[in-house]
Parts: C-alpha cells; structure tokens; sequence
C-alpha cells in the first residue's frame, strides 16, 4: 500500500450539481431556481422561521403563562441559617446588612424568614417577612420578629 493507491470509500464522493451550464445540461436557465420571486434573485437568504408567508409556527401557537410585572420575590431565609449565623458571630440582633455581610444574601435581596429548623437563643431579627410560624417560633424561645 502506498499514497498514490489511497481512494474514498464508494459513494462516499458524490459531483455537485452544476447548474447555469447551458440549456444542454438540464439545469440552465433558470439554474433549477424557477421563474421569479424572491428565491430566484441572487442574495436571497430566508428569515428564521420564515415559512413562505404563512403564518409562522412561532405566532400560530399560543403564549402560555403570565409574568406579573409587580411580583415581589424574597430571599428565602430558615431559621436554622439564622441560629447558625447568630452563633458564628455572636450577636443578639440579626439586620439584612448582618445576612448579607456573612453572604446568606445580596445587599439588596428582601428577605422572608422560614419556620425550617430550631431556634434555641433570644434573637431580635429585622427582616422584610416572616411567615406565621417562624414569628410564632421566635417568640416562643424569647426573641423578637421586626418586620421592615
């Protein structure tokens, strides 16, 4: 075996179509565009979607969902983060700028404590919500719930 005795596996080489040859070849003319419209000019190119002006798949479907445009999210925040951080750092007052200085949110998250987990020492947590337990849960053990 050598280099001049290498060759494409069969049917592996196919010759292109050549077109605008003449009337001779089958394929002159018109080059197998067909007569007129945009698809014949030289330069065309297809929009994405574009589906020969029937209305496209994309605005024939329907728009499931709805996003309300005044939807306040809030950082999620369980108090046994909150009992954690309170131990790690030793403080009885726990503010956002604590949560956020030790990385448990971003400066300008709002932030709603979650009744997930114990809380076992007197903490005063200021926050933007608390749900009904995780008030009740604070009070209990003696501390305070400061909604902002």
């Amino acid at each position: 075996m050598n280099l001049s005795s290498l060759k494409p596996a069969t049917g592996s080489v196919k010759v292109g179509k050549r077109v605008g040859r003449g009337q001779g070849s089958g394929k002159g003319g018109t080059a197998a565009r067909g007569h007129k419209g945009a698809q014949s000019r030289s330069g065309y190119s297809r929009k994405v979607g574009f589906e020969g002006g029937q209305m496209p798949l994309q605005r024939r479907l329907p728009k499931f969902g709805f996003n309300n445009i005044n939807r306040v999210e809030y950082k999620a925040l369980n108090l046994d983060a909150i009992q954690a951080l309170a131990e790690k750092i030793g403080v009885n007052v726990i503010t956002p700028q604590v949560i956020s200085e030790h990385g448990l949110s971003a400066k300008k998250d709002l932030i709603k404590v979650l009744n997930r987990g114990e809380i076992s020492s007197a903490l005063e947590i200021h926050a933007h919500g608390f749900s009904s337990t995780a008030t009740e849960a604070i009070e209990k053990a003696g501390g305070k719930a400061v909604k902002l």
